[in-house]
C-alpha cells in the first residue's frame, strides 16, 4: 500500500448543509472541527507507508475514525458502518454523503502499522497540538497522574490449565507451520488430550488424578521440546515464539525427579509476577494491589487540572501489571519534557512518592511532586511516645546527631548493609544510652545503643519536609484536586472499555490506551466548546443537609 498524501480534506457543501440542518443544536464532533479545523494530516503518517504500490486509504481519516471509534466504544465493523451511515462522521471526515467508506479490515491494518512503527502516540499528540494552538493547554500548569488495572484479553488459568493450554497452543501453531513434521511425531493420544480447550471443568477432581495428569502433560511437553531440539533439518522450529513460551513455562512449572517430570514445589518456584500467565499473551502478568488481583497490564494517565482550561490527557504509559508505580514518575516527566508539556505541580498518590522521586523531579525537571508519602515504618514512629528520626537533630556539615535527651552521636559512618536507600549509619554511645531514662522509647535492644539509619541529606530532608507538610490544611486543599483523575478513569472505562484490553500484547494494548486518551480529549474539547461546566463532586441529598446547616 502506497500513500499519496493530501494537504487537507475540505468538507463538501452538501455534507455541510445536511449536517447543519441535522445538528442545529450542535454536535460534539462537529463543534470541535468547526472551531479547530483539521485534526490529523496525511503527512503525519507518511513514514508508515511505502512509496510504491496500490494507493492506501487516507491515514488522516483512518486516525480520526480510530479516535471516533474509541469515543463510542465501537468494533471495527460498527465503525466502518458509522463512516458509511452517520452524517456527523462524514462531516468531520470531509466525505460526500454518497461515499461508501471502506472495509472494516482497513482499520486493523492501520493499527498494525501504528503499532509496528511505534507511531500510536501521534493519535494523542496531534490532538494536543491542536488544543495547544487554541490556548487550551496551559504551559507549566498543574497535572495529575494515577494508574488503574487493565485485564488482558485472555482467560485466567490455574496451574494445570496453564500447562495444558500452553502445550495445546504450541501444537496448534506447529500444525500450521510444520504439519508433516508434527503428524509424524504426535502419538494418537495427543489428539484426544489436546484436541479441545483445556478447562478446569473437564479436568479430574481428585488431587491424585490431577497430579498424574500434570505429569503426563509434562512428559508430552518435554517429548515435543526434545524432538524440536534434536531436529537438525528444521532448526527454526526452536525460534517459533509459542515454542519459546512452552520452554519457559516448563522451566517454571516442572522439575525432573528420577527421570520423570513433577510439579515444582511452590517454595522453589519463581515469584508469580515473573511467571507466564497465558500462552496467548506472554507479556501479560499476574499481580495484586490491595484487594484486587488480575492478569494483564497497568495504565498511567496524566492530565491537566487547571481551573481555566479543559482537563486534557497529556501522557499515557502502559506497563506490565507488575511494574511498580514509583518507577514511572521519571519516565512520565522525561516524556513530557520532550514535548514541552511539563507541569509546575504534579499531583500523585502515595504509590508515586518516595524520597528519590521528590528530589529528582524538582532537580531534573523543575516539577514539584505533591502527594502523601509513606510514614516512617519504624516501631518508634508507630508508638505514640517513641523517638523516631524526626525527634533527632542532624548537623550534616559536622556529621553530628543530637538525640532528644541532648546526647551526641559516637560515630557517623557509611552504612555497611544499605537497605531502603540507607546511606549513613549514626551510632550513639553505650555510656549515654544504657543509663538513659528514655531508652524504652528509643530502642528495644538490650545491650546495643541507638543506631539511626539515614538516607542522603537531600533525600532525608525532602522526606521529612513532605511528612510534615502533608499534615497541614494547605496540603489538603491543594491535593484535593488529584481525586479528579478517578473521573477520567471512569469516563475512559465507560466510553472506551479501558479496563479490558481488546488486543494481545503490550504494544497493541498501549495503542488502545493512546486511542482511548485521544477519544477522551476529543469529547472533552467538544463539551468545553459548548460551554458545559466541569462536573462537581457528587453529594448525596442527606450530606447536603449538613452543608446547608
Amino acid at each position: 500500500m502506497s500513500l499519496k498524501p493530501k494537504p487537507n480534506y475540505p468538507i463538501p457543501e452538501e455534507t455541510q448543509r445536511v449536517a447543519q440542518a441535522a445538528f442545529s443544536k450542535g454536535n460534539v464532533y462537529v463543534r470541535v472541527v468547526d472551531a479547530m479545523g483539521t485534526l490529523y494530516h496525511d503527512e503525519q503518517f507518511a513514514d508508515l507507508f511505502p512509496c510504491r504500490g496500490q494507493p492506501a486509504a487516507s491515514p488522516a481519516r483512518l486516525a480520526l475514525v480510530t479516535v471516533l471509534q474509541y469515543a463510542e466504544g465501537l468494533s471495527d465493523r460498527q465503525a466502518a458502518d458509522a463512516v458509511r451511515g452517520r452524517i456527523d462522521w462524514k462531516y468531520v471526515l470531509g466525505l460526500e454523503l454518497t461515499d461508501t467508506g471502506f472495509d472494516h479490515t482497513v482499520l486493523s491494518e492501520f493499527r498494525s502499522r501504528l503499532a509496528a512503527g511505534d507511531a500510536a502516540f501521534r493519535l494523542l499528540e496531534s490532538l494536543l497540538a491542536v488544543a495547544d494552538e487554541n490556548g487550551l493547554v496551559k504551559t507549566r500548569g498543574r497535572q495529575r497522574t494515577d494508574s488503574t488495572h487493565v485485564l488482558a484479553a485472555v482467560r485466567v488459568l490455574n496451574r494445570l490449565e496453564r500447562v495444558g493450554e500452553t502445550l495445546r497452543a504450541a501444537l496448534n501453531t506447529l500444525a500450521v507451520v510444520a504439519p508433516e513434521w508434527l503428524q509424524a511425531l504426535a502419538p494418537s493420544d495427543w489428539y484426544e488430550r489436546y484436541n479441545r480447550r483445556v478447562e478446569n471443568y473437564h479436568l479430574p477432581k481428585s488431587e491424585q488424578k490431577r497430579q498424574a495428569l500434570a505429569a503426563t502433560i509434562g512428559t508430552d511437553g518435554f517429548q515435543l521440546l526434545d524432538a524440536i531440539d534434536n531436529d537438525s533439518d528444521l532448526p527454526w522450529l526452536a525460534e517459533v515464539p509459542v515454542v519459546k513460551t512452552l520452554r519457559r513455562v516448563w522451566e517454571d512449572q516442572y522439575t525432573i525427579v528420577k527421570g520423570k517430570p513433577e510439579w515444582k514445589k511452590i517454595k522453589t518456584m519463581s515469584s508469580p509476577a515473573t511467571l507466564t500467565a497465558s500462552p496467548y499473551d506472554p507479556e501479560a502478568r499476574y499481580t495484586t494491589k490491595r484487594s484486587t488481583s488480575w492478569v494483564g497490564y497497568k495504565v498511567h494517565l496524566t492530565e491537566t487540572c487547571d481551573d481555566d482550561t479543559p482537563n486534557l490527557i497529556t501522557h499515557v504509559l502502559t506497563t506490565p501489571a507488575t511494574t511498580p508505580d514509583n518507577n514511572q514518575v521519571a519516565v512520565i516527566h522525561s516524556a513530557l519534557a520532550k514535548r514541552r508539556r511539563l507541569p509546575t505541580e504534579h499531583l500523585v498518590d502515595k504509590g508515586y512518592t518516595d524520597a528519590h522521586e521528590l528530589v529528582s523531579s524538582r532537580r531534573d525537571y523543575g516539577v514539584t511532586l505533591i502527594g502523601p508519602v509513606s510514614n516512617d515504618p519504624s516501631w518508634q514512629a508507630r508508638a505514640n511516645e517513641g523517638y523516631d528520626k524526626s525527634h533527632f537533630h542532624f548537623d550534616w556539615e559536622r556529621q553530628v546527631a543530637t538525640c532528644p535527651s541532648g546526647k551526641q552521636n559516637l560515630s557517623w559512618l557509611k552504612s555497611t548493609y544499605p537497605q531502603n536507600g540507607t546511606v549513613w549509619e549514626v551510632r550513639f554511645s553505650r555510656k549515654d544510652c544504657t543509663p538513659c531514662v528514655h531508652r524504652p522509647r528509643c530502642t528495644r535492644s538490650k545491650k546495643e545503643p541507638r543506631i539511626v539509619g539515614l538516607q542522603s541529606r537531600e533525600h532525608h530532608e525532602a522526606l521529612q519536609h513532605a511528612r510534615a507538610y502533608q499534615t497541614t490544611e494547605t496540603f489538603q486543599k491543594k491535593y484535593a484536586a488529584r481525586a479528579g483523575i478517578e473521573a477520567t478513569h471512569e469516563q475512559a472505562i465507560r466510553r472506551s472499555g479501558l479496563r479490558q484490553s481488546r488486543y494481545i500484547g503490550l504494544d497493541k494494548t498501549r495503542l488502545q490506551h493512546l486511542a482511548t486518551a485521544a477519544a477522551t480529549n476529543l469529547v472533552r474539547l467538544g463539551e468545553w466548546l459548548a460551554g458545559t461546566p466541569k462536573a462537581k463532586t457528587r453529594c448525596s441529598h442527606f450530606a447536603a443537609l449538613q452543608m446547608a446547616a
